[in-house]
């Protein structure tokens, strides 16, 4: 049947129920209350007094009329009463109650007193056949796709619902009429003493959150949803703690908006994530405070098609900068963010390019073209165990890339330069932490030219002198009022983030195991992507030059448990359905994080969270002529490249075997 035929046969369809009702309506508003007065007069037809008779059989017609103008106003033929509820309902009482009361006064004004029983038992038959065959059609159909259901499936999932405030009910009542899912809603789960021994659409209340492990095996539950948006996180890390002893596969409720914009449904159940037991609140910031800075503003994100870079750019272009310049080498990433920037703010003043920071000319062009006034530096090489056998990669992307970036910059007039950094760069065991800390040694050195007016000795970094073309005059351009703002942002992990644990650990429960764990000590910070880098935003408001910003991520979190509790809350047992494996310490990879090396302190900021390590001091003149002893080492892929490290890290102490470049 095609579209057109589909439509019409649903026109048609409409129509004829509505003629039904109409047909059914005329008759019924008539018949009730005959039949009031023959229940009146003890069901005997010749007792009703022919008087009574004749007035009843002289008003049907006007009665009629109104009745149908009455149902037609409120609309009583235009509802789909297969989804009938309370708001049909309403307007059923209040046309019995507007028809019965024109019955009354039209009767005794113009025709006759009738018997008040009359009255009474009219209006009252009359809602109740009213309300029956509008309300039997969605009871039959409710019967009917239960009826299937059963037939369809073999077996049903048992399903715990923990929540029993309005988003508990308006999932509980999707699942019960819902025909694509095979599940049965066996109890409810909730804190609130006086719900419990109570029920909701038949399914009991059976008690609190003490109760969930006895209840999850008296009722053999398969499945528990959890469905508590406004619950604090402690609340909830408490409740999925106890829930992930069950054994049973858990699915969490998204956010409040959801329910105001009633999305709520089965479809937007999601699978529990691990940030959920964190057991912290989500990291709020000022928004004020980031518009007031963004606004108005040309802003570059260099690596912004990567998991931190992108994340950027959506936070900025929801605050109305003047222009967006996302810079990235790898096509595939620079595209999907663009389409999705272009889909969400089509009045996005959106700029895409490719290229490296490795590229002095390609990156002063960029500059000198568009002049951004920010500039978020989050391109880089992350991954600890790549750049242990790739040390001279890392350092030609992380640290020399930053330090022409951080050049282009100055040279270009740019106001705020905020640098992506990590807690690996605190007494870092490989090479992706000590390239990250040479990153932040850079900004400090180019902080303190800027404000020294010494910026004319920093020396340039060329692979090959051709580079130097085109530097020269604008070097000598550069006046020694340079005005550009260095700062660092360091932080820890980042949940989901590309290449992180947890998308691994999902896609080896999917694939049946093992789950691989390095150490099953090893600890690490995290924060969620959103909540890192609105924090990086908002340490750039702070900023007056120099800072390394480092951010309150909470407790660390033991890997060995964040995994046991990921197979948990997937369903699975772990050891006995997904076994954990323990591969051992990765070359260059350290039990633990630190947040800060022994020499530096912390001084706060107007947001808790965020806090100013003092910087350590070291040798600039000394690191900037050791930065070109280290970028001719890496151009010419030198195997001592570490040691040049950690002639210029002193914290740096690489662990386990060398590894050629």
């Amino acid at each position: 049947m095609s579209g057109t035929s589909r439509r019409h046969f649903k026109i048609e369809h409409w129509h004829i129920v509505a003629l039904f009702l109409i047909v059914y309506d005329v008759i019924v508003v008539n018949a009730a209350y005959f039949a009031a007065l023959w229940l009146r007069f003890d069901c005997h037809f010749s007792e009703i007094p022919s008087i009574h008779l004749k007035s009843w059989l002289e008003f049907a017609p006007f009665y009629t009329v109104f009745c149908l103008t009455v149902f037609f106003f409120l609309r009583m033929y235009n509802s789909i009463w297969r989804f009938a509820s309370y708001t049909e309902f309403i307007r059923i009482i209040l046309a019995s109650v507007i028809t019965s009361a024109f019955h009354i006064f039209v009767t005794l004004l113009f025709f006759r007193r009738m018997p008040i029983s009359y009255y009474c038992m009219g209006m009252a038959i009359q809602f109740l056949f009213m309300v029956g065959i509008r309300f039997s059609y969605r009871f039959i159909l409710l019967l009917r796709s239960r009826k299937i259901k059963q037939k369809t499936y073999e077996k049903e999932n048992n399903i715990m619902l923990i929540g029993a405030g309005a988003a508990g009910q308006m999932l509980l009542r999707d699942l019960i009429r819902a025909k694509e899912t095979n599940v049965r809603v066996r109890c409810i789960i909730d804190d609130n003493p006086n719900k419990w021994g109570r029920f909701i659409e038949g399914v009991p209340i059976v008690g609190g959150r003490d109760d969930i492990l006895i209840n999850a095996d008296k009722f053999h539950i398969d499945k528990i949803f959890v469905a508590i948006p406004s619950a604090s996180a402690e609340e909830k890390r408490d409740i999925l703690n106890i829930c992930k002893e069950t054994g049973c596969e858990l699915k969490s409720l998204p956010g409040i908006y959801q329910i105001v914009n009633g999305e709520v449904s089965v479809a937007e159940m999601r699978d529990v994530a691990v940030g959920d037991l964190l057991g912290r609140e989500p990291i709020v910031v000022n928004m004020d405070e980031i518009f007031t800075y963004i606004a108005g503003k040309t802003i570059l994100v260099t690596g912004g098609g990567g998991s931190i870079g992108s994340e950027l750019c959506r936070q900025i272009a929801e605050h109305s900068p003047k222009q967006l310049i996302i810079f990235d080498v790898y096509e595939n990433n620079a595209y999907d963010i663009e389409q999705e920037l272009k889909s969400k703010f089509p009045d996005l003043n959106l700029v895409v390019l490719i290229g490296s920071v490795r590229d002095s000319r390609r990156v002063n062009s960029v500059f000198s073209k568009y002049r951004p006034q920010i500039v978020y530096h989050a391109a880089a090489h992350k991954h600890v165990p790549l750049m242990e056998t790739s040390p001279c990669e890392a350092i030609k992307n992380n640290t020399i890339g930053t330090y022409k970036t951080a050049y282009a910059a100055m040279m270009n007039g740019c106001e705020r330069f905020v640098l992506i950094s990590t807690d690996k760069a605190v007494n870092p065991t490989n090479v992706m932490g000590a390239s990250k800390r040479l990153c932040e040694m850079i900004i400090q050195a180019f902080d303190k030219a800027v404000k020294e007016n010494t910026v004319d000795k920093l020396p340039l970094l060329f692979a090959h002198r051709e580079d130097e073309i085109g530097y020269m005059d604008a070097i000598s351009r550069l006046s020694k009022n340079a005005k550009t703002e260095f700062v660092a942002v360091r932080f820890g992990n980042v949940l989901g983030s590309n290449g992180s644990v947890i998308p691994l650990f999902k896609k080896q429960i999917e694939n049946g195991g093992p789950v691989t764990v390095t150490h099953p000590d090893i600890i690490r910070y995290f924060m969620t992507i959103p909540e890192a880098v609105s924090l990086v935003i908002q340490a750039g408001v702070y900023a007056k030059g120099g800072e390394i910003f480092v951010l309150d991520m909470g407790e660390p979190v033991k890997i060995d448990t964040l995994a046991r509790n990921l197979i948990k809350l997937s369903g699975y047992k772990p050891d006995v359905d997904i076994k954990i494996k323990y591969t051992g310490l990765r070359p260059g990879e350290k039990l633990y994080e630190e947040k800060l090396m022994s020499e530096e302190g912390l001084k706060t900021t107007p947001n808790h969270l965020i806090h100013i390590g003092c910087p350590v001091e070291f040798d600039e003149d000394l690191f900037l002529s050791q930065m070109e002893e280290l970028t001719k080492a890496c151009y010419d892929n030198d195997v001592s490249v570490r040691e040049l490290i950690k002639t210029m890290v002193s914290t740096y102490r690489p662990e386990g075997v060398q590894y050629a470049v």
